[in-house]
């Protein structure tokens, strides 16, 4: 059974970059336009991890993981920031939040790849 992984990002290019590069190596996708879609789109269903941008339109990056690490079932998901903030104290605010990586835009689609294979349970 493929692993399932949810994209947080406002940007529909950026989503199917990630969503391209994801799928061709066996993973499940599912997409949310910013924080308040990717939390309706939990439903409780089970996600290995997930990928989110920081800077968002409604709810921010930080602020969704900050709300995602307060749910019971999502507590331990592993979370990929991908953003174009460099900035280390914008880092160590996503670390504080929850985030286990921090990939900056543009990005390599294998280097996306390294980062999840790193954190996704086999």
């Amino acid at each position: 059974m493929a692993k399932t992984i949810l994209i947080v990002d406002d940007s529909a290019s950026v989503r199917q970059v990630v969503a391209i590069a994801l799928k061709g190596a066996g993973y499940d996708v599912i997409e949310a336009v910013d924080g308040k879609d990717g939390l309706s789109k939990l439903n409780g269903q089970k996600i290995h991890l997930i990928i989110s941008d920081v800077n968002m339109p409604n709810m921010d990056g930080i602020t969704f993981v900050k709300e995602l690490k307060q749910l019971a079932a999502y507590k331990f998901t592993p979370v990929i920031m991908l953003t174009t903030e460099s900035q280390e104290s914008k880092k160590q605010e996503g670390q504080a939040a929850g985030a286990k990586a921090w990939v900056v835009k543009p990005f390599q689609p294998a280097q996306m790849l390294a980062a999840v294979s790193k954190l996704i349970l086999p």
